[in-house]
């Protein structure tokens, strides 16, 4: 029998470690399924785009997994049982249970409203398609002079406030931040988003906590309303619920504790990559919820259950920064340079070759998830016959 494994979610973690998987390990010996809502690969690092009227290009993975091996079932997840080794999903035929060996779960993360009353109501969020898209027609319906609001000033909101004051230069833009602009970066990382900023007639609202939101403003902990036509709100992520609710060790907030090879602390059979993911990284931090920690961690995966059901070597590969990428519209950004844990050192790129650097980075993320591999030759090898999990004791190779 084949070694069925199951990718949950096709975001950029879930689609490589799929990929990857199909490049290591001989179609006759498994069968990978990978479960996703939609027919194309969404880059979730360009929705602030997405939101003021860009096309982005389609990726479907009807050609993106074309001749892998990877089966591709468009289907919403609806539960997981991690003892019964079981996922429940739903399409247009109906509802279906899916049996597997191995467990990749990567469905990742949505949009936080924070319990900050009149978020879930009122505010727009950009952390999946859909949400971009709503946004997408709201803001193509405001008039000149309007205000467009952005809550967050973590890198998810600095991108949506600049792309929003580039592509409406007609509209009155603001960005209200907990603590002062851009305040984890350098000096030159700093000084430059503000110049910036002030370029584009940003308005920012700075040490403004928001506890509410409301039809046509915002206001803050110390009682300031600030006028919002539209609210966007970017102030974080909130993992998939999915997990929280099985017998997977998780986090408070429903993240997946794991090793260093992204396998479950507490049901070696299941994997977990990307936002979904509790993974420790440098300095004993752990990794942040972002595309450049998703990434190797799904290449760590993928090669950690090749080797497991083949009986190769462990993969160990530290996973690390280097670097945080911040597009301020079209013409503009910052790369900031970090240390291994994440903490900005002086060195940092901006102006116009920053935005051309930021494109290349995001050019490149889509390029990896149809080649997992980076375009290196791999060998697919045989599977163990005799194994239950990919945890358990090699006993005889095919």
């Amino acid at each position: 029998m084949q070694h069925r494994v199951i990718v949950l979610g096709a975001g950029y973690t879930g689609a490589i470690a799929a990929g990857r998987l199909a490049k290591r390990l001989h179609r006759e010996d498994v069968a990978i399924t990978l479960v996703n809502a939609e027919p194309d690969f969404v880059e979730r690092v360009r929705m602030h785009q997405l939101a003021v009227g860009q096309d982005l290009k389609p990726r479907p993975f009807s050609e993106m997994f074309a001749g892998t091996g990877v089966e591709l079932k468009l289907a919403e997840v609806t539960g997981v049982d991690v003892d019964r080794r079981t996922v429940a999903v739903i399409d247009g035929n109906g509802a279906e249970e899916l049996e597997y060996d191995t467990l990749v779960y990567a469905l990742g993360s949505g949009w936080n409203a924070q319990g900050v009353p009149g978020t879930a109501k009122y505010a727009h969020e950009i952390a999946s398609r859909p949400g971009a898209l709503r946004l997408r027609e709201r803001l193509g319906r405001l008039e000149a002079g309007q205000t467009v609001t952005v809550v967050g000033g973590g890198l998810t909101g600095l991108e949506a406030a600049a792309e929003i004051a580039e592509a409406r230069p007609d509209l009155d833009v603001a960005l209200a931040a907990r603590g002062d602009l851009g305040d984890w970066l350098s000096p030159k990382g700093r000084g430059h988003l503000r110049k910036v900023f002030d370029k584009l007639g940003i308005t920012v609202h700075e040490h403004a906590d928001v506890t509410g939101v409301e039809a046509d403003r915002v206001t803050t902990a110390d009682r300031k309303a600030i006028p919002a036509a539209v609210t966007v709100w970017t102030t974080g992520f909130a993992v998939h619920p999915i997990a929280k609710a099985t017998a997977l060790e998780v986090t408070g907030p429903g993240q997946i504790v794991v090793d260093g090879t992204m396998r479950s602390v507490s049901h070696p059979d299941v994997y977990a990559v990307g936002d979904a993911a509790y993974a420790m990284g440098p300095g004993d931090k752990p990794l942040r919820m972002s595309c450049a920690s998703g990434t190797p961690a799904a290449w760590q995966a993928a090669d950690a259950i090749a080797a497991r059901l083949t009986g190769g070597k462990l993969p160990n590969m530290p996973i690390r920064y280097f670097q945080q990428c911040i597009s301020l519209g079209r013409r503009e950004g910052v790369i900031q340079y970090v240390t291994a844990d994440d903490r900005a050192v002086r060195a940092a790129l901006t102006g116009q070759l920053a935005a051309v650097y930021k494109e290349l980075i995001c050019k490149g993320a889509a390029w990896g998830v149809a080649n997992p591999t980076l375009g290196m030759p791999t060998r697919r090898r045989r599977v163990a016959r005799e194994r239950a999990t990919a945890g358990s004791a090699v006993k005889t190779l095919a």
